[in-house]
């Protein structure tokens, strides 16, 4: 039994997701339960050096070191604030802020930098953390992501039912399990995985935009939900060609970003579209992109869908995943006793206890990596 803490803030930037979980078993017979779960906001002036940062502002390496401190801070008082009220637990395990990802191409290795160093949280919690998760499967020919695969097929399969976990974050990206088997080894190799494309991050843009920046996320999808689909727009979209490119595929802010947003609004005013529609459009490219990629590079439709981070939340954008789904049932992983707030905070804790343990934590013909690797640096911290 081993009590870990996961820390993780993704493509949407809006804070630090912190799970302190207890872990028990190792792969096949790996049980956690969450023993408290929080999400802390960036301070606005910080979050909105990292988003500038992310849109291409040109920083000295002076600026660079004081945000990969402040980062690391922050992530630090997460993991100090968390855990109150409870014993020291033995590892924190971080995913730290990504503020670049470029995925391989032929004979380049990608490139992935996440912000918050592991060093730093280490030294201020005094507590062993691993962070740096993408740098060992990158360096094996990878894409780096997405890393979260693994953990699923061992928290989330089913003995008899094919499933497809759909996270939602800034970022979508999926896992496809197959009816788990007896034979792990072999049912492990056909677990697939991809990013699928914009998952919030638009729409979030959206709202900020139609807003002037009072709301930043559209809360059940209810702005969306007034609004038309056009739908000679979202085909239009769905010509981009990271939506037809076959996994392993990776993507980030740097594709899906402000300028594209930006794009997007332009293409839009041919069609004289009131903010409504175009949040119900971004909403529809999120959910028909998610269906084309399963119908697409799936060796067959999932029996079950299984929705978690911040976009799980989203009514409207739920609504439309189920009818582009047709007949596939899309619940929640709430539903099946995995928190869907925190579940990619659950992952990262045990990814580091794995570490911890020397288990590998890729799943090659996830991210197209060469060999199975140890995910994450250790750095030890002192009494």
């Amino acid at each position: 039994m081993t009590k870990v803490i996961g820390l993780m803030s993704g493509t949407s930037i809006d804070g630090i997701d912190a799970a302190l979980v207890e872990i028990t078993g190792s792969q096949a017979a790996l049980k956690i339960e969450l023993l408290q779960a929080n999400t802390y906001p960036y301070p606005e002036t910080l979050r909105q050096r990292i988003l500038d940062l992310c849109s291409g502002s040109v920083i000295s390496l002076a600026e660079l070191a004081s945000l990969d401190d402040d980062i690391a801070q922050e992530f630090a008082k997460a993991a100090i604030q968390i855990n109150t009220g409870h014993p020291k637990p033995e590892l924190i395990g971080s995913h730290g802020q990504t503020v670049y990802h470029r995925p391989p191409e032929k004979e380049q290795l990608g490139y992935s930098l996440q912000l918050g160093r592991g060093s730093q949280i280490a030294t201020l919690t005094k507590i062993t953390t691993i962070s740096n998760f993408r740098s060992a499967d990158i360096n094996a020919g990878g894409q780096g992501a997405p890393l979260v695969p693994r953990v699923d097929a061992y928290l989330l399969s089913h003995p008899t039912k094919s499933r497809c976990v759909q996270n939602l974050g800034g970022i979508g990206n999926t896992t496809y399990l197959p009816a788990q088997t007896k034979d792990n080894q072999t049912w492990e190799t056909k677990i697939l995985g991809w990013d699928t494309g914009p998952g919030n991050v638009l729409i979030d843009l959206a709202v900020q935009h139609f807003s002037n920046s009072k709301q930043t996320y559209d809360k059940n999808g209810q702005w969306a939900s007034t609004g038309k689909p056009c739908q000679e727009l979202i085909q239009k979209w769905m010509q981009h060609s990271f939506f037809h490119q076959p996994p392993p595929k990776s993507t980030g802010r740097e594709l899906f970003s402000p300028q594209y947003f930006q794009q997007c609004l332009e293409q839009a005013k041919t069609y004289h579209l009131t903010p409504a529609d175009i949040l119900a459009t971004l909403s529809e490219l999120t959910a028909i992109s998610i269906a084309h990629s399963y119908q697409t590079f799936l060796p067959q439709m999932p029996e079950q869908v299984l929705l978690c981070g911040g976009g799980s939340r989203n009514l409207y954008l739920k609504s439309r995943l189920e009818y582009h789904l047709k007949v596939v049932p899309v619940l929640t992983t709430d539903e099946v006793g995995l928190n869907a707030d925190f579940k990619e905070a659950i992952a990262f804790a045990v990814l580091a206890y794995w570490r911890n343990q020397g288990i590998v934590g890729n799943l090659p013909q996830v991210t197209g990596a060469k060999k199975s690797v140890l995910l994450g640096e250790i750095h030890f911290g002192s009494e």
